[in-house]
């Protein structure tokens, strides 16, 4: 049973013969590899363009910003793999990066399509920024779906990411408009929750990415990429100074059990 529409494979991001790998039709050996940073290579794999200065820049610059953030729990998680099984790191980075949903690393992606309807609404709707975030977030609240990018359980102020990625952002010249849409969604989530939650930098990604003609659809892998080398940066320091273990016991001795126990069982202490 066939599934789709095409019957022959293709792609058009690499082939190769006994002398030359192309990658994107270029040389990977003559054009690419001493010639190109690997952000700008990113941009090419991905799109099949190399990226101008602006997307350069801001690429770049979403790629340090959300690579490391401390012992959040995909590192935890990928630490913890690692001290059980250190045969594997590639088994531990994977188990880091499949926490990349919709709470962690994944919102970038939910934050741009909620941008991009703030905008398609207020292009058919012929109405101000505001008033089309406005009716975003409400129909948000409504449907009971959670606002993405926004709210920190440490930075309660803004993400201060977020403001060094929109300064970047405007001293290479990247389109403002998703900037202005994600600050108005700002000041709709207040208006219509009463809560003052603010950009962090997970829709910051999107504001700043979407302004240099990155496409919405691959949003989440920026914060994949990027975490990644974080992940094996914590891999590493596993390695030498290993704390994936006591990771776990920490867990387990805040753990408290509160179902049933047979009778007669006394809990250590």
């Amino acid at each position: 049973m066939k599934i789709g529409k095409e019957t022959i494979p293709r792609t058009a991001i690499c082939t190769a013969n006994q002398d030359t790998i192309v990658i994107r039709g270029l040389d990977l050996c003559d054009d690419a590899i001493g010639k190109m940073g690997f952000t700008e290579y990113f941009y090419l794999l991905l799109t099949g363009k190399k990226p101008g200065p602006a997307a350069l820049a801001v690429l770049d610059a979403t790629l340090v910003a959300i690579a490391e953030h401390g012992l959040v729990p995909s590192v935890q998680t990928a630490r913890m793999t690692f001290a059980a099984s250190p045969e594997a790191l590639q088994g531990a980075v994977a188990a880091g990066l499949l926490g990349c949903g919709s709470v962690i690393l994944g919102a970038a992606e939910q934050a741009g399509v909620l941008f991009e309807s703030v905008r398609q609404r207020q292009m058919a709707a012929g109405v101000t920024l505001d008033d089309a975030a406005l009716a975003v977030v409400r129909a948000y609240r409504e449907e009971r779906r959670s606002i993405p990018g926004y709210g920190h359980p440490l930075h309660k102020a803004r993400d201060p990411r977020v403001d060094a990625l929109f300064t970047v952002s405007e001293q290479v010249g990247a389109g403002q408009e998703y900037i202005r849409i994600a600050e108005a969604v700002e000041r709709a989530i207040l208006e219509v929750t009463g809560k003052d939650l603010r950009l962090n930098v997970s829709a910051a990604i999107p504001a700043v990415l979407l302004g240099v003609d990155y496409p919405l659809r691959a949003l989440r892998g920026v914060p994949i990429l990027a975490r990644s080398a974080g992940l094996i940066a914590h891999l590493f320091e596993e390695m030498n100074r290993p704390i994936g273990f006591a990771l776990s016991y920490q867990a387990g001795r805040a753990t408290e059990y509160d179902g049933e126990v047979p009778p007669g069982f006394q809990a250590d202490h």
